[in-house]
């Protein structure tokens, strides 16, 4: 009657035994830069298929030890572990262990789905039995560890190899072996790549059973076990916010089985330099911060091609191991000054000037029934200035009075016009950046006054075809006109004036081109933003601790400017000067009276207004 059984199984259209024989390959999909350059692959099977022979003894009895101790002497299935298992189940009224052999496990990961059911428990065991019957256990072996799920897309024991530790399978040591090893229970929780200190204890672990079969000594042991975890160097650049945000574009346009075995070539607007030059950059910033203040900063940094609203880079976070928490699409946080550019634009065009003079005095308001009295960074008030004096030095109150002069809703819509799709309360505080947005959305934003008032939308997909060259979908931009292109010509002839007050305040090495930009520092110095513009390139950078703990000290001045002041002057600038409307002129006022003056000096900001 078993024999029965194991002919029917055998014979029973929902297998095909000779998939065992060869690991069937689909063809990979290609990511590609802005230049054509392959940027990543996504494939089911990332792995270079490696004979037992090549890898190392220690290695395997690594994966023996951990996974399955009888291997070289059960028929598939291993009574021993079915009685304790039966033993644990019904002492603890649940599955509380399993007792799945390697060949097992191999059919599963083969043949099944990971859904747990009596049936499925079934099949596996007597399939098990015939797969031993036909394979060497050294076959069985080799398929087993050429077809394990590692964590983080990596799929057979080389590619692990490679890239969790930069080597090839034949060159891992014990201890690396055993923290493979240690990965198969649940990739999701010890892969070292996501998650590197559950990995050093699971490997560990490892190790005591290594030499509790006898394969490592005593000593052996405690001395691997005190080994550091070293992982290769590149990875993070190698896997990052970046790469698993253009996936889950993709799965969810295409699906998973497209995206993973049907060869799709995804053309991305990224370049590749200018990505590579931003993950350095924002790392190196990040952890000269995090040294100084002694707290868990981290943040987002966005890129994009200002006329096209390409990204060109996008870094998510300080290290993706450590968290897979995309802080440039994921993460919302308030605006702060970074708006202020906005409700002056919004202001010009209705009406108002940049020479206009308002009073900076202290100024209160009823808010639900509270006294709202905001006052400026260094607690002072500076009497009658310029509207154009206070973009410059970033004046609260001033701005707040341009805002309700200007008419809350007509704001908003302003705002909305410029890609910001979040609720925005229509109180007086909006004036400060009281809203919650995203790295990205912030870089579409600002990059209206650049592009000449236009908004176009960030993306980094320009187009996707199947295998056989046939266009699947290609990007299609709308472009909103927000504001005039005298009125951009202004806030950017101010807003350089910024760039320059930062270059001269932190002694910066000027850029090799002109710059413009607003920085906006929020309460306790919680969320630190810059957002500017070369002629070329629109880069927004937020840094902040994810527990939103106040930063005290850190202002955007001296944590995000230097990191977008050392971005753009390591990446090309292909323009050097800003384009204005021809319809506007240079014009020198005085900061205090708006009124022209006709001499270099401090007394004069050189802007461009409208020609008369």
């Amino acid at each position: 009657m078993c024999s029965g059984a194991l002919i029917y199984i055998a014979h029973y259209p929902w297998i095909d035994i000779s998939v065992l024989s060869q690991l069937h390959q689909t063809p990979p999909s290609v990511v590609l830069d802005d230049e054509g350059n392959k940027l990543y692959i996504f494939q089911r099977d990332q792995r270079e298929y490696i004979s037992l022979s090549t890898i190392p003894q220690h290695v395997q009895n690594a994966f023996i030890a951990t996974e399955d101790r009888q291997f070289y002497t059960h028929i598939g299935l291993s009574w021993v572990g079915i009685v304790r298992s039966l033993v644990y189940n019904v002492y603890y009224g649940r599955k509380a262990q399993g007792a799945s052999t390697i060949t097992q496990q191999l059919v599963r990961l083969l043949f099944f789905d990971q859904q747990k059911t009596f049936s499925r428990k079934i099949k596996e065991q007597f399939l098990a039995i015939i797969v031993e019957q036909q394979y060497s256990k050294e076959q069985i072996l080799e398929l087993y560890l050429n077809t394990l799920y590692f964590g983080a897309g990596i799929r057979g024991i080389n590619a692990a190899a490679q890239n969790i530790f930069g080597k090839h399978v034949s060159e891992l040591s014990v201890e690396e072996g055993a923290t493979l090893a240690g990965i198969v229970r649940s990739p999701a929780r010890y892969c070292p790549l996501l998650h590197a200190e559950r990995a050093r204890k699971r490997r560990n672990l490892v190790l005591s059973l290594l030499h509790t079969t006898g394969h490592i000594s005593n000593e052996e042991m405690y001395s691997l076990q005190k080994t550091p975890l070293i992982l290769a160097p590149s990875y993070h650049t190698n896997t990052s916010h970046l790469k698993e945000l253009i996936r889950r574009t993709l799965e969810e346009q295409f699906g998973r089985t497209a995206l993973y075995t049907q060869g799709l070539v995804i053309k991305t607007t990224i370049n590749q330099a200018m990505q590579e030059t931003a993950e350095q950059i924002f790392h190196k910033h990040v952890t000269e911060l995090r040294k100084v203040f002694d707290v868990p900063l981290d943040g987002s940094l966005v890129c994009l091609e200002i006329t096209t609203g390409s990204i060109k880079a996008l870094v998510g976070g300080y290290d993706y191991r450590q968290s897979q928490f995309n802080r440039a699409t994921q993460s919302y946080r308030q605006l702060g000054s970074t708006l202020k550019p906005l409700i002056y634009a919004a202001a010009l065009e209705n009406g108002m000037h940049i020479q206009d003079v308002i009073k900076d005095e202290p100024w209160s308001s009823m808010d639900h029934g509270t006294l709202w009295q905001p006052s400026n960074v260094n607690h002072q008030f500076a009497g009658p200035i310029t509207r154009a004096q206070a973009l410059i030095t970033s004046n609260n109150i001033v701005a707040i009075k341009t805002l309700l002069e200007l008419g809350i809703s007509r704001c908003i819509t302003y705002i909305q016009r410029c890609g910001i799709r979040t609720s925005i309360n229509p109180y007086p505080s909006l004036a400060l950046g009281c809203i919650d947005v995203t790295t990205i959305e912030t870089a579409g934003m600002f990059n209206v006054f650049a592009n000449q008032g236009v908004y176009v939308p960030p993306h980094y997909i320009s187009w996707v075809k199947d295998a056989a060259g046939k266009t699947l979908w290609t990007y299609r931009p709308e472009y909103v006109s927000v504001f005039s292109w005298n009125t951009c010509s202004t806030i950017i002839s101010v807003l350089r004036h910024v760039v320059e007050r930062w270059q001269n305040f932190l002694n910066l090495e000027p850029l090799s081109c002109e710059g413009i930009g607003k920085t906006g520092t929020t309460n306790d110095a919680r969320t630190c933003r810059i957002a500017g513009s070369t002629p070329s390139w629109t880069t927004v950078i937020c840094l902040g601790a994810d527990d939103n703990q106040p930063l005290a000290g850190m202002y955007s001045t001296r944590s995000a400017l230097p990191l977008w002041h050392a971005f753009n002057n390591a990446i090309a600038q292909p323009k050097s000067r800003f384009s204005y409307a021809p319809t506007t002129q240079f014009s020198r006022i005085d900061p205090i009276t708006g009124e022209t003056v006709y001499f270099e000096g401090e007394q004069g900001i050189l802007i461009r207004v409208p020609i008369a």
